[in-house]
């Protein structure tokens, strides 16, 4: 049963060699703190959760950025990033240092607000505008049912009311250079249909029922992990889930992995190769555990890049990131 799970058989049958290319992308999980529960978050994240980066290492970060021009994007991601205290100083310090930032932004935030202090985060739209940042926010179906079937009681109503907010500041508008993007991922074990024809729906429903623009959808793979895993298990389908992963396998959208080209930096400034790897504890080691305390390019790109199981995920269909297919 393992050996139907090793992701290594699979590249070397394939004769791939699945190595870094370059670190284009660093992707900073700064809390694991989220006014959400999610049934399918593989952060395991919840109001409960208190892990956050403090300002030293974000500070560590974004030397990181200023030293490296090849370091193109900051990806922002947690739980709900803007539940950090220092995520306002990051996005601004960044912007200034002239790089690409994305926020994996959950919409329900903007009305929610931080779920132990209560503190206000309505502001979020404009900030995001005033500071040009790329949103990423997952909606995972059109339909009210299946949205709130996923992420809870009324994500939905919320979710949609968050969007009008970012169409307001102009995000989504063809002229505007706010870039809006939404992620589907599947509400059960399927793999996600055509991403290109799911945004041709997501668009047409979303226009026509609320008035709402936005630029692409990322159609994302559940990765069979932590919360996803569990339910898996629970009903008795993980297996079944994962024969469906191997069996999907592309070697194409293999060689597409976003490892390749990204690192993920955990809220203790621990590297990972994705942010997968980082909810199973599996640090990048290159003769000693590597953080962005002894953040080293040239290691960090001959390093050998830790798989498991879960790649699987990636490499299924037309391939999986966090920028939706990869082929």
């Amino acid at each position: 049963m393992i050996q139907r799970y090793n992701f290594y058989e699979h590249v070397e049958r394939h004769q791939l060699q699945l190595h870094p290319v370059s670190i284009e992308t660093l992707q900073v999980n700064v809390t694991k703190m989220c006014n959400q529960a999610c049934r399918h978050c593989h952060v395991d994240a919840s109001p409960k959760r208190t892990e956050a980066m403090d300002q030293s290492t974000i500070e560590r970060c974004l030397e990181i950025l200023s030293a490296h021009e090849t370091i193109k994007t900051l990806d922002i991601t947690g739980g709900a990033p803007e539940l950090n205290p220092y995520f306002e100083f990051f996005v601004t310090e960044a912007v200034k240092l002239k790089k690409k930032v994305i926020v994996r932004h959950n919409l329900t935030v903007t009305l929610d607000g931080h779920p132990v202090t209560k503190e206000s985060r309505d502001h979020l739209p404009e900030f995001f505008a005033k500071n040009r940042i790329e949103v990423v926010s997952s909606l995972p179906y059109y339909e009210e049912y299946f949205t709130d079937k996923q992420r809870g009681h009324g994500v939905f109503e919320k979710s949609i009311e968050a969007l009008r907010r970012l169409n307001a500041q102009g995000y989504g508008a063809d002229d505007s250079g706010l870039v809006l993007n939404l992620v589907y991922n599947p509400v059960g074990t399927y793999l996600p249909a055509s991403q290109a024809s799911l945004e041709a729906d997501y668009k047409k429903h979303l226009k026509e029922k609320f008035n709402i623009a936005f630029n692409h959808l990322f159609t994302i793979t559940n990765m069979p992990i932590h919360r996803f895993k569990d339910d898996l298990e629970r009903h008795g389908k993980y297996d079944e889930y994962m024969s469906k992963l191997i069996n999907a396998f592309n070697p194409v959208a293999a060689q597409g992995v976003m490892c390749r080209t990204l690192l993920s930096v955990g809220y203790d400034g621990k590297i990972y190769d994705c942010d997968f790897n980082q909810m199973l504890e599996l640090q990048v080691e290159n003769h000693q555990p590597l953080t962005v305390w002894n953040f080293n390019m040239d290691s960090l790109v001959s390093r050998n890049i830790i798989f498991g199981a879960h790649c699987f995920g990636c490499t299924a269909g037309g391939g999986s990131s966090c920028g939706g297919a990869t082929v």
